[in-house]
């Protein structure tokens, strides 16, 4: 290990990604992150290694955070697969037909959100819903003549919602493991905060589907498009068996890579049921399904799909977690997270601290795992000196680490979503309402002192108790 970066170094790597990432993705209008991740790596690795740091040891840090997001990895590529399978197998077809069929324009994004929040909350996964059940959203919303943007954004609210509040999802249970409360007790604690934020969003979806009401709906368009998915599939509610059987296979706890296989398995036997060749089958589950339609409308929604379909976004992630691997071993984001502290005055500002860091983290780290275990490592003794339960911080670290993550197109989760839904990051976020009303309302209660609860003496002299104990095993660790 090296000697401590200065702050000052650290800011200007910080600096130096931000305006290569502005360059790249707003200034060219490319869209293409990698390289300026890349480049700002290597910058944050010179920076480091001229303070001490040896290459071996960033190295470690490197491969540390891949393998913190090769889970995420390994679920991009099977939803790929998935949805190759199941547009080829006439599953998502099947979705958008009977969407089209049951959906009101009018209530479609306040209908589409809801939706998701209850597959998200069964489920426990936000990547699960928006690869399956989003992607069908989206082809819906076309059809109702709706923005894939704003269909992109609800979406992602509903989605987000349920990855923060079921239990079954990584990030709920991480949360509450890093700050020292428990699991059922940091749930009940974040309906607070998602409860206000679902309410504000769903308000603002069915203003929004006023909008789209009556007259906006193109019914001989959304004929077409049936119209062309029935001459090209064998439609019927028999399809809708994969993306249920998904759905119970993990909310009976099965490991999501599991289940999406299962999907997957479920998919190949209705390509078969459509009649596909098994000798296509390599091809469209790798390249993708290619829609034989002459409408475009239905080419564009059904040409889509394959493992390799994925793979601009797994490249990403692949770069950003270089980038956050060396930040995070060379010790730069505690150092800085060191120094926001100072401005910690109040339980009010300490929230917004706290808030600030994850969201920061989720764009200089590219990772919500970090913005979830930094921001607990570095604030637990904060919190815990104001005499602040551990669920306070728990919920902290969910109210802006998790909710934001969709919403930077360098996170692995912004480029995610956008790769799942086919809509650029910077396009839905402004219609992804809780994703960003969320950590407001986290820090109005932290200024209110609303629901922040304290810890009694005894808790607290407990908590002291427990830190010294820390300490002395940390001493004996080193002795040895």
């Amino acid at each position: 290990m090296g000697r401590k970066i200065p702050l000052w170094q650290t800011l200007l790597v910080m600096i130096i990604m931000l305006l290569l990432l502005y360059y790249e993705i707003m200034v060219s209008n490319h869209g293409e992150a990698h390289i300026a991740l890349v480049v700002a790596a290597a910058v944050a690795a010179i920076v480091a290694i001229a303070n001490g740091w040896k290459w071996s040891y960033l190295e470690k840090g490197i491969l540390a955070a891949i393998n913190r997001s090769m889970q995420a990895l390994l679920i991009l590529m099977t939803v790929g697969i998935l949805i190759g399978a199941w547009v080829s197998g006439g599953v998502i077809p099947s979705m958008i037909y009977y969407g089209l069929i049951i959906m009101n324009p009018g209530i479609f994004l306040f209908a589409g959100c809801l939706l998701c929040c209850i597959i998200s909350l069964a489920t426990g996964t936000s990547w699960g819903t928006a690869g399956t059940i989003g992607v069908a959203l989206i082809g819906v919303g076309m059809g109702l003549g709706i923005s894939p943007a704003m269909t992109a954004g609800a979406v992602v609210s509903g989605a987000y919602f349920g990855d923060k509040m079921s239990p079954l999802s990584d990030t709920t249970n991480m949360a509450p493991a890093v700050a020292g409360s428990t699991l059922f007790e940091h749930i009940r604690h974040m309906i607070w905060t998602v409860t206000p934020s679902l309410i504000i969003a769903l308000i603002v979806y069915i203003v929004l589907g006023m909008g789209h009401s009556g007259q906006s709906v193109d019914f001989s368009t959304m004929e077409m498009i049936m119209g062309g998915m029935q001459e090209e599939f064998w439609i019927s509610p028999v399809l809708l068996i994969p993306p249920v059987a998904v759905i119970v296979m993990i909310a009976l706890r099965t490991p999501a890579l599991p289940g999406l296989i299962g999907g997957v398995v479920l998919g190949t036997i209705f390509m078969a049921v459509q009649g596909v060749p098994v000798a296509d089958w390599g091809v469209i589950l790798n390249y993708g399904y290619e829609s034989s339609s002459e409408i475009p409308e239905v080419y564009e929604l059904l040409t889509r799909g394959g493992l390799q379909s994925m793979m601009w976004t797994i490249s990403l992630v692949m770069a950003a977690m270089c980038f956050g691997g060396i930040m995070e071993a060379s010790e730069q984001l505690k150092s800085l997270a060191d120094a926001l502290l100072k401005f910690s005055k109040g339980v009010g500002s300490l929230v917004v601290i706290t808030l600030f860091s994850c969201v920061f983290i989720n764009i200089v780290a590219c990772d919500q795992y970090l913005a979830i275990i930094l921001p607990g490592r570095m604030y637990k003794e904060a919190f815990e000196d104001r005499k602040l339960k551990n669920k306070n911080l728990s919920r902290c670290i969910e109210d802006a680490g998790t909710v934001t993550s969709p919403l930077i197109p360098w996170n692995s989760c912004g480029a995610t979503m956008s790769g799942f839904l086919g809509v650029a990051t910077f396009s839905y976020l402004p219609f992804a309402i809780l994703n960003w009303v969320n950590p407001f309302v986290s820090a109005f209660y932290g200024f209110t002192g609303i629901s922040m609860e304290k810890m009694t003496d005894e808790e607290y002299e407990k908590v002291l108790e427990q830190r010294k104990l820390d300490k002395e095993l940390a001493m004996r660790a080193m002795e040895v």
